[in-house]
């Protein structure tokens, strides 16, 4: 007989650019320029991806750029632009979220301080699976709502989480770790059906 599969909700903080020298650069000069901007220290910047484990299979959830036009293989449930909502007509300037039944996050294996588990409540991962579809589809790297804070990979998962019902903001970060955009999710999904 098989064991029945647990239901939980699983978040990985992974250092921004931990794959690629070119994201992992510009992470650094983004930092170093909003450290100045704010008088404040530099901070490691992270990039979240959560797992989540339901009756029916676990589920990778992660942003990435759109890479080609088959997004039903990866999972894909929303799609957006990159930089400018009229950019996002070019697959380039695309990103897209993958609800990813058996996925795979490139750099999990790097991810720090995780996997923090967020629940192992069956209702609750239930309902951070279903919020994934409904994520607005909001233009990566700007506050087109006006949060103070950008739109990107960490306001995504954010928004899903809050959207569920679960508290987000408690979330806890590695030390002198940084989320982009984690607080612009968790605003937007306050907001609820007025975005």
């Amino acid at each position: 007989m098989a064991t029945p599969r647990c239901a939980c909700v699983d978040l990985y903080w992974i250092p921004l650019g931990a794959g690629g020298k070119s994201v992992r650069f510009n992470g650094i000069v983004y930092e170093a320029v909003a450290a100045a901007l704010n008088h404040r220290s530099r901070y490691d910047l992270y990039h979240s991806a959560l797992v989540i484990d339901l009756s029916d299979g676990r589920y990778t959830v992660e942003m990435t750029p759109v890479s080609d036009g088959t997004g039903d293989g990866r999972g894909v449930v929303v799609e957006g632009p990159v930089g400018h909502r009229r950019l996002g007509t070019f697959r380039l300037f695309r990103y897209e979220l993958r609800r990813w039944r058996d996925g795979v996050v490139p750099d999990i294996d790097l991810a720090v301080e995780s996997p923090i588990t967020i629940t192992n409540e069956a209702m609750a991962a239930r309902r951070v699976f279903d919020t994934l579809p409904l994520v607005p589809a909001l233009t990566w790297g700007r506050d087109e709502l006006h949060t103070g804070d950008m739109w990107n990979c960490n306001s995504i998962i954010s928004w899903a989480l809050t959207t569920a019902g679960l508290n987000a903001g408690n979330v806890a970060l590695p030390p002198r770790g940084r989320a982009p955009g984690w607080d612009a999710g968790i605003a937007v999904a306050l907001r609820g059906a007025d975005v």
